[in-house]
């Protein structure tokens, strides 16, 4: 279904990533961190500028949650997660990530290396089978990990160069998505935030729906879409 997987550079357009040594991915924040653990990430290093502090807030969110934290100077935190944050970890990409039983997405070139993070939220959230992206923004930027908030742990997550056909694309012509059943085995896409679904992706779609949305609002945040979309796959097979 994947096709071919576009390497993986380090930032959004195949540059250098903050930071983090080679071939780990840095989680930046308690949230990021506890999601990626409860998930089974591998953690090479968990380090603070006030451990203390840090494991007090996790203690509070994540009591389930027990970590070894290293002191580090607040410029090494900066260098690392580009911000200022109150912990950071270091983890080995996972090797396989199992899928959800819900509707893979498509991100038809996404550019917001937020939204594609908040994307992968929302499909941790639901279940989803994958999170599929093209072009060339990588799904794997430090920025999109922060804004999924540590769950490509919970989703598979990857680039790819071949689309597969019998998609349920999502687009404001397209027929009402309250009169279309979503199946389990779907793969759901949605276009970039500026120009929505390319040519190519529209052409393998089996059908394209639209979110009912009110008069004279332009359009929903990409995250906001597929939240929808999910949610009415749930809302029809009452999956969890």
């Amino acid at each position: 279904m994947t096709g071919g997987e576009l390497p993986t550079g380090g930032s959004a357009l195949g540059g250098p990533a903050l930071g983090g040594p080679a071939g780990l991915v840095v989680l930046s924040g308690v949230h990021a961190v506890k999601h990626a653990v409860r998930f089974g990430a591998e953690l090479e290093s968990v380090v603070s500028a006030d451990p203390d502090a840090a494991l007090a807030l996790l203690a509070t969110v994540a009591p389930d949650v027990v970590l070894s934290v290293r002191p580090v100077p607040p410029a090494e935190i900066v260098r690392l997660a580009g911000a200022p944050v109150d912990l950071v970890g270091l983890a080995r990409r996972p090797r396989d990530v199992p899928a959800g039983p819900g509707p893979a997405v498509l991100l038809d070139n996404p550019r917001h290396l937020g939204n594609l993070g908040a994307v992968v939220r929302v499909a941790a959230g639901f279940g989803a089978r994958a999170v599929l992206s093209t072009g060339t923004v990588d799904p794997w930027h430090p920025t999109v990990v922060r804004a999924a908030a540590g769950l490509h742990w919970a989703v598979p997550v990857r680039r790819v160069t071949d689309v597969p056909s019998g998609l349920i694309a999502f687009d404001a012509d397209g027929e009402d998505l309250r009169g279309v059943p979503i199946p389990d085995d779907a793969t759901l896409a949605f276009g970039s935030e500026r120009h929505g679904l390319s040519a190519a992706v529209r052409a393998r779609a089996a059908r394209v729906v639209a979110i009912p949305i009110r008069d004279r609002v332009s359009s929903y945040n990409l995250a906001t879409s597929v939240a929808v979309a999910l949610y009415a796959w749930t809302a029809r097979t009452g999956a969890r």
